[in-house]
């Protein structure tokens, strides 16, 4: 358990869900609404259940603030659900969902209080606490934002040129993961009701979602998290638990419906050679002599020419922007339900259905941006500690003066 972690309670139909945050500094400052704006993020995207529609999603904040800043003390939040409702047992489990096992191993006849909890309507409390972290790292000018490069089999031109054949592939794949992370019009996603930054690509994403609806079927797909701004030395290589990828890797592997991450071009160098994957290290002809939030990168006398590796090298961010990519699978709840056997009886009948997601892929880039922010978090304070938001910068600035050889 690192320094800045949360415990979440609550179910998906309950009267509300809960988190409590130990580990953060005092002196953070931090509004409701701040946190109110990431839970609306995290609702909204095409193909998403009524229910983003019937809910409202606001934080009230129960302890930890005081006057709009953070004390050091233990946060609580409580998001309140608007759909409470007493639910009838579940018998005939989704394939795909954690359903049979999760009534095997704790020896339960009703799979709801297996589905009430593995719902992502827990995801709301990832939120709650990742805003939190967002506004911790926004002080130190990194920024995590996300977007979908995917979506069924629709995919948008940079994961397209990503993964094409011929001789370009290795410049393509260098291209994606150095340029687009400081180039990508983060408006442009935010407008996008899928979260895509290509507009061509987007409607054919929609089209597709709404084949799948029309079907009484569902999509996943792939979306790409980029943090900016990260200093060099977070994480460490000294042990397998302490290493900034597997860190974020697991992270982001918890998010539901989440299969596969990949750290910068991730999969796509296992076909290449040493010599086509590796950053090459150059001279930085934009260092600067005086250090400025978010510009860590410009205050060292080097820089990668690529980033294939995502921002990270030996458990250790290197400086350059952190990107991660993961493959959503289709959620299990279907419209037009699989076959399936009743508990009850042990008769073949269809899987349970109601009310549900078509796809979640724009939502889960939410989500995932809460995590890794969350992640980040966490190793700049077990970096930099400090007991107060003054003391962490301090350290953090001395930090950087002290790595650097412009000083």
């Amino acid at each position: 358990m690192g320094q800045f972690h949360f415990l979440t309670a609550g179910e998906s139909h309950g009267k509300g869900l809960q988190v409590i945050v130990e580990g953060m500094v005092a002196g953070l400052p931090l509004e409701a609404e701040y946190i109110n704006r990431e839970l609306r993020r995290r609702q909204e995207g095409y193909g998403r259940s009524p229910r983003m529609q019937m809910e409202e999603d606001k934080a009230e904040i129960i302890s930890g603030i005081y006057r709009g800043l953070t004390t050091g003390s233990p946060i609580a939040f409580f998001i309140p659900n608007r759909d409470w409702r007493e639910t009838e047992p579940v018998t005939c489990p989704r394939p795909g969902h954690a359903d049979l096992a999760g009534v095997t191993k704790y020896g339960l006849e009703d799979i709801r209080p297996i589905m009430e909890r593995t719902s992502a309507r827990e995801t709301v409390t990832r939120v709650t606490v990742g805003a939190l972290a967002k506004k911790f790292l926004d002080e130190f000018g990194i920024a995590i934002h996300s977007r979908a490069i995917a979506i069924g089999h629709v995919s948008c031109e940079s994961l397209t040129s990503r993964h094409s054949e011929g001789e370009q592939r290795p410049k393509n794949l260098a291209q994606d993961k150095l340029h687009e992370a400081t180039s990508i019009d983060w408006q442009r996603v935010e407008s996008s009701p899928v979260h895509c930054a290509d507009a061509e690509a987007e409607k054919d994403m929609m089209a597709a979602i709404d084949k799948a609806k029309a079907d009484g079927d569902t999509l996943g797909g792939i979306f790409e998290v980029i943090a900016t701004g990260v200093p060099i030395g977070l994480g460490s290589h000294a042990h397998w638990d302490r290493r900034l990828d597997g860190r974020i890797a697991q992270a982001i592997m918890s998010v539901n419906a989440v299969k596969g991450v990949e750290i910068g071009a991730g999969f796509a160098l296992a076909r290449l050679r040493g010599s086509e994957v590796h950053d090459v290290i150059e001279p930085n002809p934009h260092v600067s002599s005086e250090y400025r939030e978010g510009e860590a990168q410009q205050f060292l006398p080097w820089r990668r020419a690529t980033n294939r590796a995502g921002g990270i090298e030996g458990g250790i961010s290197n400086g350059e922007p952190i990107v991660v990519g993961a493959a959503v699978k289709p959620i299990p709840t279907l419209a037009n339900p699989l076959p399936s056997i009743d508990l009850r009886s042990g008769e073949i009948t269809k899987a349970h259905y109601e009310r549900s997601d078509i796809c979640i892929v724009p939502a889960a880039g939410v989500i995932a941006e809460a995590m890794l922010a969350i992640v980040l978090a966490d190793a700049m304070l077990e970096k930099f500690g400090g007991d107060n938001l003054k003391e962490t910068r301090a350290n953090c600035h001395n930090y950087l003066d002290s790595i650097s050889t412009t000083k």
